[in-house]
């Protein structure tokens, strides 16, 4: 049975290229290093789609300005945008960003995923799914599905 691919089709981006982050001035190790942007970015970045060869930045469904934080109330957003309105991906996408995410950053962060207004046509009913711990947690009790989650993650040579 050959699956048929949402977007056979996608437009793909050129990757930016990374930077570093300045080291920082003060030499207090004792001192909290506050994240950026960049850095929750460069945790991103790389996850691969669910349906195609590429990273959710070649595919822009993540950039660098769809990243939020605030160190302050220890919370991330990230806004993601589908390629397609009607991309079944999405709930899957979400997942990996925050499954991303809960792995990368101290355990007092707040994760918030949302998929950018007007880009999916079940936006309201995706943010709510993508945001409720207990149907996350479901979600990856599922060896099928958390076995996608950990192949859209895992690290690509390149």
């Amino acid at each position: 049975m050959v699956m048929e691919l949402i977007n056979a089709n996608p437009v793909v981006h050129e990757r930016k290229e990374r930077r570093t982050r300045q080291a920082p001035e003060s030499t207090d190790e004792t001192a909290v290093e506050l994240i950026d942007q960049l850095e929750i970015f460069e945790h991103i970045r790389d996850i691969k789609d669910p349906e195609h060869p590429y990273s959710l930045e070649e595919l822009n469904v993540v950039t660098e300005d769809s990243v939020e934080i605030s160190n302050e109330l220890s919370h991330v957003r990230v806004t993601f945008t589908p390629t397609v309105e009607h991309c079944s991906m999405a709930t899957l996408i979400g997942l990996c960003l925050r499954v991303k995410l809960m792995r990368s950053l101290p355990p007092h962060y707040k994760v918030d995923i949302r998929v950018a207004p007007g880009s999916h046509a079940t936006e309201a009913a995706l943010n709510k799914q993508l945001n409720d711990k207990e149907r996350v947690a479901a979600a990856l009790e599922n060896s099928n599905l958390l076995d996608t989650v950990e192949e859209c993650l895992s690290p690509t040579l390149g």
